[in-house]
């Protein structure tokens, strides 16, 4: 039988699931991480769900392809509508934006939280990074792991996270009263926007992004200096106080102090 092939935005997501946890997938497209993760034996099986019926339809000529129809269960589901409580140890949410993933944790809360079966939590929000993280920290899901790869000229961002209930148990100096230090705030800014773990253990893929990124903002704030117009300059002012975010942001990649 051939084997599945993931791409590298779906290969992280596959690399941070624990072996042996039953999986939910939110969102499953065309059924390719939960073909993938079944036939390599890390999950002994899955639950693909999506709120559209062509991705399922898909999903399930490929799954049947595979032979795994025994192993893979498919549901039309909005969110976390059509899933039950316990049924799965990992939740995976992704290729959507983050104010909809948003939406489907906060609507389905109870559910990951019940029994406490979800063990972790799976994410890669295409929009809205710095929302959704800060979303995250004030909900109490504790982030333990962060990837990033940079896959057709575009770069994907994921987080593995435990539950809420299980987040603010580890939450920190954050629930202990303590004043946060001087320059917290920003820092914390910082975080939200590039993701605390991938600058603190200095991924490689988020250096490329951030000089990548330096480069493009310096380049479109020169072609707007010759432009003699308001919207211009609003335009550069926005560029500017992104820039100086982006600059300040590798400055703590490379472990330099911003403050």
């Amino acid at each position: 039988m051939k084997k599945a092939v993931l791409s590298k935005r779906l290969q992280m997501l596959a690399d941070m699931v624990t072996p042996g946890n039953r999986l939910v997938d939110v969102g499953c497209d065309h059924g390719w991480l939960s073909i993938y993760l079944v036939q390599q034996k890390i999950c002994p099986g899955a639950l693909a769900m999506d709120v559209r019926k062509g991705p399922l339809a898909g999903a399930e000529a490929h799954i049947q392809e595979f032979g795994l129809g025994d192993y893979i269960e498919l549901r039309l589901s909005d969110g976390l509508d059509a899933y039950g409580a316990g049924e799965a140890d990992t939740l995976v949410i992704a290729g959507m934006g983050g104010r909809l993933m948003e939406k489907i944790l906060m609507e389905g809360m109870d559910k990951i939280n019940k029994t406490g079966r979800i063990k972790e939590l799976i994410l890669q929000p295409q929009s809205e990074l710095p929302q959704f993280r800060k979303f995250l920290r004030e909900a109490g899901f504790a982030v333990t792991k962060e990837g990033a790869v940079r896959e057709e000229g575009k770069y994907y961002f994921a987080m593995k996270a435990a539950p809420a209930e299980a987040g603010r148990r580890n939450m920190g100096s954050a629930d202990s009263g303590e004043k946060e230090p001087a320059g917290r705030e920003e820092i914390q800014t910082l975080y939200d926007e590039f993701g605390e773990l991938l600058l603190r253990r200095r991924h490689p893929a988020l250096m490329e992004y951030l000089q990548q990124r330096i480069s493009y903002l310096e380049r479109l704030d020169g072609q707007l200096a010759k432009e003699n117009s308001k919207k211009a300059q609003r335009r550069r002012d926005e560029l500017g106080r992104e820039l100086a975010r982006t600059k300040k942001a590798l400055l703590l990649y490379e472990g330099k102090n911003i403050l």
